[in-house]
Order: C-alpha cells, then structure tokens, then sequence
C-alpha cells in the first residue's frame, strides 16, 4: 500500500499543474498597437512639422496607439499612400482631389487644416520679376507626386508656359534650395503654408525674391474650379517684399475603413490640442471647428462627422 502512495499524490499534482498552464496560456497577450502611419512630405515643410506634432499627441494621449510620420512627396502621393492603406493619415492640398465626390471613396477627410500658398522663389538680384520672366528659364515645378507640381503644372498651363517653353526640373523643396543656391536652377515653385521653414532659412542666407502670382487666380479657378483663392505673403514671412499669391485648402484625410472610434479621437486631439500643434508650427493654429468641416469634395469620416456633431463650436 505504502508503495503506491506517492503514485496517487503525484497524478493529482500533475493536473493542477496541467490546469494551471492551461489557464495561463489562455490569458490575453498584450495587444499590438494601433499603428497610424501619417504621410506627411519634405522634412523642412509644413506637412512634416505638423505631422510630428500630431504624432506626439497621438502617441501621448491614445493608449494602444502608435503613430509615426512617414517622409513622401506631399500630396499627391500621400493620398495613394492613404487610399492604398499603406498609412493611416495623410495631408494633401484639395487641387490634388477628384474635382467630384468619389461613389466610393478609400478616402475621406478629417478637417480642412490651413491654406497651401505657391511660392514661386528666386534670387531677389535676378531677371525674373513676374511669372512670364519664367520663360527659357531653368525651373523646378516640384518633386513628382506632389501637390507643388500639380498646382505649378496647371498655373504654367493656364500662362502659356507649358510643354518646352520652359526648362521644367522636378525637385522636392530641399533639392530645389540647394539647386537655387548654387545656380542650377534660376527659380523653383514650392506649395505650403507659412512661413514654409525652408525657404525662411534659405531666405537667412540668400536675398529672395517670392513673386506675384495673385493676378492668375481667376484663371485658375476658371479652368480647374473653385478651390483656389487669393492670399498674401507678408513682408515678415521671409524678408522680402510682400506679394500676393494662389492658394488652395489643405486638408487631413484618413483611411475611409478606420473605425469611426478611432477617427473621433483624432478629430478629438486635433481640435483641442491647437495650441501644442501651432507651437510646431504656426500653420496649425489656423484651424477652426468652424472652417474644418468644409472639405468639398471629400466627405467627412463618420468619425469625424461625430465628433463635429457633438462638439459645442
């Protein structure tokens, strides 16, 4: 009898272990992160800056959220980036948008963040004083996939300017200063918020001159519909003289298949932490609950939709 003793204890002691894994394998394991990939544009540009601010909050107030910035061409590519889901938010100008409201959208909008100016830059000692200097001229229009080029190609189009009567370079902000600077391109176009970093650090090295573009707007509107508007870039934005110049909305789209939870905390954070995003950048502060439910042609998420509803303006 005494033989078999330690035999009996022993089966009961092997279940409770067997019980006692078992119930510690069917704990939940930590879930993964909500990633949100933010395509933002050039490192020294608006959409960057903001987009770095975003993900701060984002990663501070959002439990469960990892939110990086992704570096791209700006606008257009960012929403193929968007509308493919290889990221979660983006910024785009609205000129980049179908000019009608997709049946079936991948994307759809967040808020209508701030106004895109084009810059049109050169050096404030050379022959180019108004857009028709621009001709046989060496000129980037902006780095493929952006919403530079888009806005460039269609004001160059809307002058005549088109086709070879220009030297046409397609360089991103950071290639375009470099190239002015060393005398490889006599001008470029650059579309962003202001101040636009880059050209406010060229402009502390290099006289500048912005030229105006203001008198092209209505042929731009004619010919490419209604988004476009006029703005002025002050003196102050980069010591040079004050112009006025097209722009056009921006906006912050997000992946249309999100969960409507996800994108009323965003819109949540985007709202009420202004004052933390303008501090990146001053283009941020411009936001309005007001002014970011206007987003024609994109509909708003449901999210966001919600979040808009339910705030007091």
């Amino acid at each position: 009898m005494s033989r078999h003793w330690p035999v009996r204890v022993a089966a009961p002691l092997v279940l409770v272990l067997l019980l006692v894994s078992g119930l510690a394998g069917c704990r939940d394991e930590p879930a993964e992160p909500t990633r949100i990939r933010i395509a933002t544009g050039s490192p020294t540009a608006v959409y960057h800056a903001f987009g770095q601010s975003l993900a701060a909050v984002l990663n501070r107030e959002l439990p469960g959220v990892r939110a990086e910035v992704v570096v791209t061409a700006a606008s257009a590519q960012n929403v193929r980036l968007v509308g493919s889901g290889a990221a979660e938010l983006g910024f785009t100008q609205a000129d980049v948008l179908p000019a009608r409201e997709p049946e079936h959208p991948s994307v759809l909008a967040v808020a209508r963040v701030y106004d895109d100016l084009l810059h049109l830059v050169t050096r404030a000692g050379g022959p180019i004083r108004t857009l028709a200097d621009l001709r046989g001229r060496r000129v980037s229009v902006g780095a493929d996939g952006s919403g530079t080029e888009i806005t460039a190609t269609r004001l160059l189009e809307v002058a005549q300017l088109d086709g070879d009567r220009i030297r046409q370079e397609h360089l991103g902000l950071d290639d375009s200063m470099t190239a002015l600077r060393e005398d490889r391109i006599d001008a470029f176009f650059f579309s962003g918020g202001l101040p636009v970093r880059g050209v406010a650090d060229l402009a502390e090295r290099t006289s500048l001159r912005i030229v105006d573009l203001g008198e092209w707007t209505e042929a731009l509107r004619r010919g490419y519909g209604q988004v476009y508007v006029t703005r002025d870039i002050p003196r102050s934005m980069y010591q040079a003289e004050p112009v006025s110049t097209v722009a056009n909305p921006n906006y912050l789209i997000v992946r249309a298949d999100l969960p409507a939870a996800l994108v009323r905390d965003v819109t949540r954070l985007l709202m009420e932490r202004r004052a933390e995003l303008a501090a990146a950048h001053p283009a941020a502060g411009r936001m309005s609950q007001r002014s970011a439910i206007v987003t024609t042609p994109l509909p708003l998420h449901p999210g966001a939709a919600q979040w808009y509803r339910a705030a007091k303006p």
